[in-house]
Formats: C-alpha cells, sequence, structure tokens
C-alpha cells in the first residue's frame, strides 16, 4: 500500500490541463483506475496506527451538533422534521414507538463530500469527474458498485475514517489575546492566526491529521432563540477561514486528510476578493480548491464547544478521531457521526 510520504507540494503538483496550479486529480490513482477517495488515502495503516496512541484516558466527546439545533437552517435547505410513530396498532400491536427521520444533510453537522462543490469554471468535481443529479439518485439495485463518482458512502469500503484529530482553538486564542470578532460578519482567520493558534497551545502537525477549527458559530447560533437566529443568519455573513489561495496552500502543503470547523461554511461567507470587495458563492475560493481540486472534505457546523473545553482543560489537542457519514449510495454530504478520544 502507497503512504503517500512523498506527494509534491501546492507549487510542484503536476499541472492539469484547463485547471489552476495546485490541482491533485490524478495523485492518487493507481493500477490506471481513477481515484475515488481523495485525501483520506493519507489515513494508511501506518498513520492509524499512531493515531491510536493518543486514546488513553478513556474519554469520548461527541463533535455532532443536534439534527435540529437550527430553527430554519440557510440557504433555503430543509430543517430536521421528527415524526413518531405509535406501533400499538397494525401490522404490531405492541407497546412501543417507531420513528422516522427528514432533513437536508446540511442542516446541521456535516461533511461536504466531494460530489458537493465543482471546480465553477468547469463544473468538473474531483479527479475530472462531471455528474448528475440522475447519476448521484441511487435506487435500490442501482449503486455505483464501480466506484466511478466519489460519494461518501464508499467511506464505508475502507472502514470510514480514522485517524488524529488536531483541534485549533482559535476561539480560545482570541479570547487569551483580546481579539475582537462576530461570528455572524465576515471575518476572516489568516494562515498567520492558524499558526499563531497553533503555536499558543504548543501544538504540531503530522501527515493524515484531520484539522479542526473552533471559532464559537454553532455556540452562539445554538443559544440563540428562533426569531435570534433568523437575525443571525439573516446577516448572510459568517466567520471562517480566509478564502485565499494562501490558505489552499497552507493547508495542502500539511497534507490534512480532512479539515473541518463549527462555522458555516469553513470559510468565511460570502467570499473576498483580494481587492476587498464581496463575492457571490460561487466565488468560493477554498470549497473549489480543497474539495473539488484536492479531493479534501470539508466538515461545517460542528459541535466544539465540549472538545475545545476538554483541550484547555488537559492542554492536549490532539486526539483519536473517527467519523462514520451515513451509507446511502450516492450521498453528497452527511452528518459526520464524529467522536474525539482522548
Amino acid at each position: 500500500m502507497a503512504d503517500y510520504t512523498d506527494l509534491p507540494d501546492f507549487d510542484s503538483l503536476p499541472k492539469v490541463p484547463e485547471m489552476p496550479q495546485g490541482c491533485a486529480w490524478g495523485v492518487f490513482d493507481k493500477d490506471g483506475k481513477k481515484d475515488h477517495l481523495g485525501c483520506i488515502n493519507l489515513l494508511t495503516p501506518t498513520v492509524i496506527k499512531e493515531a491510536y496512541k493518543e486514546a488513553r484516558d478513556g474519554v469520548s466527546i461527541s463533535l455532532n451538533w443536534p439534527m435540529g439545533a437550527i430553527h430554519n437552517p440557510g440557504f433555503q435547505r430543509k430543517p430536521l422534521v421528527h415524526t413518531v410513530i405509535s406501533a400499538e396498532g397494525p401490522p404490531l400491536h405492541t407497546h412501543g414507538f417507531d420513528d422516522e427521520v427528514e432533513f437536508n444533510t446540511q442542516c446541521s453537522s456535516q461533511w461536504d463530500g466531494l460530489v458537493h462543490f465543482a471546480y465553477q469554471k468547469t463544473g468538473h468535481m474531483y479527479n475530472g469527474i462531471k455528474t448528475t443529479v440522475e447519476e448521484l439518485t441511487q435506487p435500490f439495485g442501482e449503486n455505483d458498485a464501480d466506484k466511478a463518482l466519489p460519494t461518501l458512502n464508499h467511506w464505508h469500503d475502507r472502514g470510514c475514517l480514522v485517524g488524529r484529530g488536531v483541534l485549533l482553538d482559535f476561539r480560545a486564542y482570541a479570547d487569551a489575546h483580546g481579539i475582537k470578532y462576530n461570528c455572524f460578519d465576515h471575518y476572516s482567520i489568516t494562515v498567520k492566526d492558524l499558526e499563531a493558534t497553533a503555536e499558543y497551545q504548543g501544538t504540531s502537525f503530522k501527515h493524515g491529521d484531520v484539522l479542526i477549527v473552533r471559532t464559537g458559530y454553532t455556540e452562539e447560533l445554538g443559544s440563540a432563540s428562533a426569531e435570534a437566529q433568523a437575525k443571525m443568519l439573516g446577516t448572510h455573513k459568517a466567520v471562517g477561514l480566509e478564502g485565499s489561495i494562501d490558505t489552499a496552500r497552507w493547508i495542502w502543503n500539511h497534507h490534512f486528510a480532512a479539515v473541518a470547523s463549527d462555522s458555516l461554511a469553513f470559510e468565511v461567507i460570502p467570499p473576498i476578493r483580494p481587492d476587498g470587495s464581496l463575492a457571490p458563492t460561487n466565488e468560493l475560493v477554498l470549497h473549489s480548491y480543497l474539495i473539488s481540486l484536492f479531493g479534501m472534505s470539508i466538515g461545517e457546523l460542528w459541535d466544539l464547544k465540549a472538545l475545545g473545553e476538554h483541550c484547555m482543560k488537559t492542554k492536549r489537542y490532539e486526539f483519536l478521531f473517527t467519523s462514520s457519514p451515513l451509507n446511502i449510495s450516492g450521498s453528497v454530504a452527511s452528518p459526520p457521526n464524529a467522536l474525539a478520544l482522548f
């Protein structure tokens, strides 16, 4: 099995026709077959065995925000609908209950899979794939057995995601250094901020880490009333990492297996152009680079409050990380079902 420890850096990635520098298409291909997993290929047995060493205190922390935490999710996405069904009537005639749920997979904590956001100039997904609603809708007996599409359900064929998670608690760093920001404004967290947070924590990175950044976004939104949430989301702005090629380069050069945050989109919303003007959603830089060009899934709206508190208390910001998305053929996104184990 390849260990991928000799990956080229961002500026040395082989040029892909019609794509910008920093496109990793083909890097994980093998035996003449297109890769469908992207950066989680970095989670080799060697990397996973090293990650196991972080689980030694018997502590487990959920990183999953309640599915119904947002009364009316942004971008007109369907909120959670939970229906409880009594089993007392036919056909079971028992004392008990079933329940049914329906929701948009982006309504709360989520992974953005590799078909969620294309390179907007061409419409190509990771590794040069183009797909359609019809191809991604895979009813019984019509699943993508050949793994032609890089959808999240294929994580299950490799045992899902297990690796070393690393928290950069920017919220705690900002509080300690008198840095004030509004989670519902377009506040950008720069590479300099990330490196300063890592230095403040005494954190270093390893090949194949899962990077997790805390901003405080879900904590503020989750404690608000439905009316207050509407006002917060109504700004159409959110704190996040600076959406720039510099940030994309920094992320690739650290060879993370995946990234996540508690913020709305991981990167700042709305996108901010180099000239300072605000841009529409189709100009999201990190979504284009990470998802479609790197093959790196992005986690958003995670619940990181308890994790941040435990990391600060123990002075340990590294942990065994696991995630098992929903196993739905053709899945675009999913609740992460993520745990941090100490």
